[in-house]
């Protein structure tokens, strides 16, 4: 993250889990290393219906099913040193969700324009900062391992534009230290983690020149990476509309999978949180990586979300000022599709024999693969929104405009009708009841039957299993 630029950027001095077919490899998520810092200072997040509730299931509920976490080597203040990192990671564990560790080889802050040392390696050699790197990447994942966590990603740099631990690491003054030490944290990461691949980090992902360069020299002195990864801030590319900073971000992403054989993944994108286009600017990115050649696009995480009320004055976060998920986590809630799982029958909603037409009749069935199981959600306001069948394009609807128990639910032509929006309410452990905005009453499995087939209804709200789902 290139907080300086961000900061002088904003400064005028300075010139739910549903996941669309086309997307559906693509894992979400969000560099949350914020959060512990902002817990202590009394910051409280809310859910979409305006209950406080702790950060990570605010994310599950929006689509995000990963967390990135920054290493610092020894920050003035402990945040984002190792002690803290391990206490995040537990909780990104015991939310269910997957885990990348990102080393900046720094105490604080390395981003393109500043990559400075640790201040107890200031005076080494580059054998020195060799070793330490080593020692570095390897103690503080050990760490991890000592408490049962294995990362799902391991990054190595943080937007390394001109490398890393300048000046001995600088790209620009030789390639080849920067790739010796990029090899060194590789190295490391496989002496404790073998299988978890290993991320090199780039800004700027407009800029396909600078990917060209760092890659091609990494390559050329021997350097070892397993994905290729981006920063996309595409209101903040000088000279772009977001439009074209996300044309040239996949141009990019293409290129380096088709000349490196790797995938790649966008690992920070933000925009304003009061952009009035902020849905769209990040729903485009989760698009552009969904369309990378071969499926090679692997991932999407927002930088920081749950940044609000101008903390550290930082304004590209996506919650609004009251602390609750404003429209760009839109995006991620309906970037895929999913399956809604019963509780009680591990049962799928599902539409029978694929029937395309208006008006069919939904059931529990058995979860398969089918896209007659597949929803995906579009937000429509005050927290609530539509389920779109993936087979048919049909939108889970009321049988009759009727407040009663016991009323079929239906696929329907898509409208804007109250009877075609849901409000997600959480219910823990991943599960959540599905409310009508028509008649208050929530989806039902009809008498709490585990057979296929069964019926699904609209009933007073309770909190019966039978009433609870999660996503699959």
């Amino acid at each position: 993250m290139n907080f300086r630029q961000h900061l002088c950027w904003l400064a005028s001095a300075c010139l739910y889990v549903f996941s669309t077919n086309a997307s559906a490899a693509v894992t979400l998520g969000a560099d949350t290393s914020w959060l512990t810092e902002m817990e202590a200072n009394g910051y409280l997040f809310y859910n979409s219906s305006g209950v406080r509730q702790d950060l990570l299931p605010i994310l599950k509920q929006h689509g995000m099913s990963a967390v990135r976490l920054r290493v610092w080597v020894n920050p003035q203040d402990g945040y984002n040193g190792m002690t803290d990192v391990l206490a995040k990671a537990q909780r990104v564990k015991a939310a269910g969700m997957k885990l990348m560790i990102d080393f900046h080889y720094s105490d604080s802050w390395a981003d393109p324009g500043q990559q400075t040392k640790p201040a107890a390696w200031a005076n080494y050699s580059l054998q020195q900062l060799m070793d330490n790197v080593w020692s570095h990447t390897r103690n503080s994942l050990l760490q991890l391992r000592n408490a049962g966590i294995t990362p799902d990603w391991v990054q190595v740099g943080n937007e390394t534009n001109d490398g890393m631990l300048w000046p001995e690491g600088r790209a620009s003054l030789n390639m080849q230290n920067y790739a010796w030490l990029t090899n060194t944290g590789y190295n490391a990461v496989k002496d404790v983690f073998p299988a978890t691949p290993v991320v090199v980090h780039l800004a700027n992902c407009h800029n396909v020149e600078n990917f060209r360069w760092i890659f091609n020299g990494l390559k050329t002195n021997g350097a070892k990476f397993d994905i290729i990864a981006a920063s996309a801030y595409p209101t903040n590319a000088t000279g772009y509309t977001w439009q074209n900073a996300n044309a040239a971000c996949l141009f990019t992403l293409n290129e380096m999978v088709s000349t490196y054989g790797t995938p790649v993944m966008v690992t920070e994108v933000g925009a304003p949180w009061d952009h009035a286009q902020a849905k769209q600017i990040v729903a485009d990115v989760i698009a552009k990586v969904a369309a990378v050649q071969s499926g090679q696009g692997l991932a999407v995480f927002y930088w920081e979300p749950q940044a609000y009320a101008n903390w550290r004055g930082y304004s590209l976060g996506a919650f609004g000022q009251s602390g609750g998920p404003g429209p760009a986590m839109q995006a991620f809630l309906e970037a895929n599709s999913s399956r809604i799982q019963a509780r009680h029958s591990a049962k799928c909603i599902d539409v029978p024999a694929m029937n395309t037409s208006s008006g069919t009749q939904l059931q529990q069935f058995s979860c398969s693969s089918g896209t007659n199981q597949q929803w995906r959600a579009e937000a429509t306001d005050s927290g609530y929104m539509r389920l779109k069948a993936g087979h048919s394009g049909l939108c889970l609807d009321l049988a009759s405009q009727s407040t009663a128990n016991n009323i079929r639910l239906v696929q329907r032509t898509c409208n804007s009708t109250s009877s075609q929006q849901w409000r997600r309410e959480d219910m823990g452990s991943d599960y959540y009841r599905l409310r009508s905005r028509f008649s208050n009453r929530c989806i039902d499995v009809n008498a709490a039957s585990t057979s296929d087939g069964a019926a699904l209804v609209q009933y007073s709200c309770h909190s019966n299993n039978n009433q609870q789902w999660t996503n699959r």
